[in-house]
């Protein structure tokens, strides 16, 4: 295990190589002038120039991005060219605030969308099953901004039971748990969707094989089929789906934390891209990339615990 671990995490270096060559050099494409950004536009070529010079952008990119790299191996990611600060510190600030997020949507989902899945599979093709499917379909073909909307006008609007956005001064309190709820039914509702699904198919697959049938005849009770030989065999496409989807929302959320004026990673980005913040920006996706190969191998850990029958060797 320690050697396979070992292979994995030298494997992850040309990953991040590869992710920062291509963040450094598409940001630099786009259109727009951080010295302008930050020079106004009533200033004049001469005052943008000399900001430039300062941020060192009047150098060759491939200087700029051996510079970069240099100051990444040793942990610099750079200061954030709109407010001085350390990039990383800003990282420091906004991550927890994405994680106390996406955690929660991550731990509802695989909640509900494998109860949901496993009564539909045992349950297969009664009403249940068709409703749940149903509502399984509808919550994927949504748009998460569309979601968020319906649930923004019904619970905060309509009903006011929690804020419309925001978030607690006072983190863990019950005014926190309030602000949280309609990002957190947001960003679960899709991965519900595709949890249920996934787990009905691979729970359908399962419960026909013949070591379940033979659990049946010897007269175990049904939940234990059910959940002891039937589910624990059919979590691991459930689980890589969830690791996966647990690092999509951690480095995609986006448009829920924009919609709920929710002050994590994904608005810190957004902002960065408005301000042509290139700094913050690579740090940013860096990290992202970082974040999601250390989920993808935890993943492949928990493999070796659902199944002792997978090696490493």
């Amino acid at each position: 295990m320690g050697r396979y671990i070992l292979r994995r995490l030298l494997a992850t270096i040309p990953v991040i190589f590869g992710v920062s060559v291509l963040v450094f050099f598409m940001v630099h494409l786009v259109p727009g002038d951080p010295a302008w950004v930050l020079a106004g536009d009533q200033a004049t070529q001469e005052q943008v120039q000399k900001i430039r010079d300062e941020l060192g952008l009047d150098r060759p990119l491939y200087i700029q991005y051996l510079s970069y790299v240099s100051n990444a191996v040793r942990g610099d990611l750079g200061r954030s060219i709109h407010c001085r600060r350390p990039v990383w510190e800003m990282i420091k600030d906004h991550f927890p605030v994405t994680l106390e997020l996406t955690t929660a949507s991550m731990i509802i989902a695989g909640f509900f969308g494998i109860i949901i899945g496993v009564i539909s599979a045992v349950k297969q093709y009664s009403v249940f099953d068709h409703l749940s499917m149903v509502g399984a379909l509808t919550g994927i073909s949504m748009p998460i901004f569309w979601i968020g909307l319906l649930l923004m006008w019904f619970f905060s609007l309509y009903l006011q039971w929690v804020p419309t956005g925001g978030r607690a001064a006072h983190p863990w309190s019950l005014e926190e748990l309030k602000h949280l709820a309609l990002p957190v039914m947001t960003l679960a509702g899709i991965s519900v969707a595709m949890i249920a699904r996934l787990t009905r198919t691979t729970m359908l697959e399962v419960i026909r094989q013949d070591y379940i049938t033979t659990a049946r005849a010897k007269g175990l009770r049904k939940s234990v089929v059910v959940f002891k030989h039937a589910l624990h065999n059919a979590m691991i496409p459930v689980i890589t789906f969830m690791g996966l989807q647990y690092g999509v929302l951690l480095g995609g959320a986006v448009v829920t934390e924009t919609i709920f004026s929710w002050p994590g990673m994904g608005r810190l980005v957004v902002q960065a891209i408005y301000d042509r913040d290139y700094p913050v920006i690579q740090g940013c996706i860096l990290f992202f990339a970082v974040i999601f190969v250390i989920i993808n191998l935890a993943v492949d850990i928990l493999y070796g615990i659902l199944d002792p029958r997978i090696r490493y060797d």
